[in-house]
């Protein structure tokens, strides 16, 4: 590695450091519009790639070699604070410093942890793919074994339930889903999904979203694209749709409303509204939105795309991820011990 570009990659994060991080980008460049060529690409390549992560030391040189529990990839990493000793782990971030992922530059916020922490670091890389399973699908080979965990789920969950869209009340919602997951306990530890949680002897349970206990019934729709969806007062805004009189009722409007408005909500669960209901969504749709001209085929993708500008606009993913081999080898074998 160019000894240049590193020195030079270490001034520019100090700068950016100073400046207010990687949030600050933007700014920093606008504040800087004579930096050179070279530096702007880099700084963007930074507000891009970054990578996070919880990383165990496979290697401990001048330029250590990291695993990253998170995304399952090995990266070579410069301009660390201190020199780790092998298996000890780093928190942090990284920022890439070669086009071909060959070189990572520190970000220079990274927390230091000895090999004897690996039970907690394991369950943090845990919860950080179950939070942010992005973080997951930097890996291309996790994307793959993602799509085909989450087809072979949704599968045990047809066979289970008979379907792939459930209305439940709120209050049995957990219980009927756990009875699913209970039966399946034996194949649920390597994947983790949201409204999801799986304890280190592989049982899995579901978690009701925040706020949810407040609606009177909750959707559960498992899509061969959009994997496990979970929406509030599903039975409400399926009765309007079935009988579009009910769109004059300012409660029943209001959920529709809501599915528009909320980002937490994506268009799948009135994608399959308007499929079962194609004789009613029209005029479920003028009532509601005040517009004697709207007409579903028409008029309805565009309404979804002004309104969930964000779900179009990053590349699907599985509803699943799969953790690595060896984030689950730490979590199992320090838990035998402890």
């Amino acid at each position: 590695m160019d000894q240049h570009l590193i020195d030079r990659a270490m001034a520019l994060r100090q700068a950016l450091a100073q400046a207010g991080g990687l949030a600050a980008i933007d700014r920093f460049l606008n504040a800087n519009r004579n930096i050179p060529r070279a530096d702007r690409e880099l700084l963007l390549d930074w507000a891009d790639d970054a990578v996070r992560g919880v990383f165990e030391v496979r290697r401990a040189d001048a330029a250590p070699t990291v695993l990253n529990l998170v995304d399952d990839l090995e990266y070579r990493v410069y301009g660390l604070a201190q020199s780790p000793s092998r298996n000890s782990f780093i928190i942090g971030m990284l920022l890439p410093l070669a086009d071909d992922d060959s070189a990572w530059l520190a970000s220079g916020t990274e927390s230091f942890h000895r090999e004897g922490e690996a039970r907690q670091l394991a369950r943090l890389a845990v919860e950080m793919a179950t939070r942010e399973p992005e973080l997951v699908f930097r890996n291309p080979e996790k994307v793959k074994q993602g799509w085909e965990h989450m087809r072979r789920d949704r599968e045990e969950f047809l066979a289970f339930f008979g379907t792939d869209e459930l209305v439940l009340p709120t209050a049995a919602a957990e219980g009927r889903l756990n009875d699913y997951y209970r039966q399946r306990r034996d194949v649920a530890l390597a994947a983790r999904g949201r409204h999801r949680a799986v304890s280190e002897t592989g049982e899995t349970t579901f978690v009701m979203p925040d706020g949810f206990f407040e609606f009177r019934t909750v959707g559960v729709i498992y899509d061969p694209t959009d994997g496990f969806v979970v929406v509030p007062e599903y039975g409400m805004l399926r009765a309007m749709f079935a009988n579009p009189a009910l769109a004059a009722d300012r409660e029943h409007a209001s959920v529709l409303r809501a599915y528009l408005r909320e980002d937490s909500i994506p268009p799948l669960p009135l994608q399959r509204l308007a499929a079962a209901f194609p004789r009613t969504v029209d005029a479920v749709f003028q009532r509601v939105l005040g517009s004697k001209n709207f007409i579903w085929i028409q008029n309805g993708p565009g309404l979804l795309r002004k309104r969930k500008p964000g779900h179009y606009a990053r590349e699907p993913f599985p509803g699943v991820a799969v953790l690595s081999d060896r984030v689950v080898e730490l979590a199992r074998a320090t838990a035998r011990a402890g």
